[in-house]
C-alpha cells in the first residue's frame, strides 16, 4: 500500500486577505470549488511546479469554531530561493516577520488567520546580514 502527500487544509476568515498573503509567498491558485449547498469555498494553492497543495477553506456564513490561535495546527513550511529577499518582500507588503532570518536559514511569519508559516533557505544558509542579524522576534511563531 502506497501513500502520497496530497494537501494541508486551513480554515480562513477572510478569503481575499488570505489569498493575498499566500500570493506574496509565491503560491498560485490551482483549483477552486464553490459549494452552494455547503456554503463554502475551497481554494487550492501550490508553488510553481509543485504538486503539494495548501487548501484554504472559507465558510460563507462565518466560522465561530475557528480557534483564535491556530498553534494546535503547527505550521506550514516552504523552502525559498532567497530568504532575505522574500522576507523583505513580505515586510514591504505589511507582513510582520515574527522570527527574522538572523541565521540566513529560517524565518517565521503568520498568515491573516494566525497560521504559522516557516520559511527555509534552499541549500546552504545565507551569510548573516543586516537588518536581519540584529532584528528581534516579534510576537510568537
Amino acid at each position: 500500500m502506497g501513500i502520497e502527500y496530497y494537501h494541508t487544509m486551513v480554515r480562513v476568515l477572510d478569503l481575499e486577505k488570505s489569498l493575498a498573503f499566500y500570493h506574496l509567498l509565491g503560491l498560485q491558485e490551482v483549483r477552486r470549488y464553490d459549494s452552494e449547498a455547503g456554503r463554502f469555498t475551497n481554494v487550492f494553492l501550490a508553488g510553481p511546479g509543485e504538486e503539494a497543495r495548501l487548501e484554504l477553506t472559507y465558510n460563507w456564513d462565518g466560522d465561530d469554531g475557528l480557534p483564535s490561535d491556530s498553534r494546535h495546527f503547527g505550521h506550514l513550511a516552504y523552502r525559498v530561493d532567497n530568504i532575505y529577499e522574500l522576507c523583505q518582500h513580505l515586510m514591504d507588503n505589511g507582513v510582520t516577520i515574527a522570527r527574522p532570518p538572523r541565521d540566513g536559514w529560517m524565518a517565521f511569519v503568520r498568515s491573516p488567520d494566525n497560521v504559522s508559516v516557516e520559511l527555509l533557505q534552499k541549500g546552504e544558509a545565507l551569510a548573516p546580514a543586516e537588518p536581519w542579524a540584529s532584528m528581534p522576534n516579534t510576537g510568537h511563531w
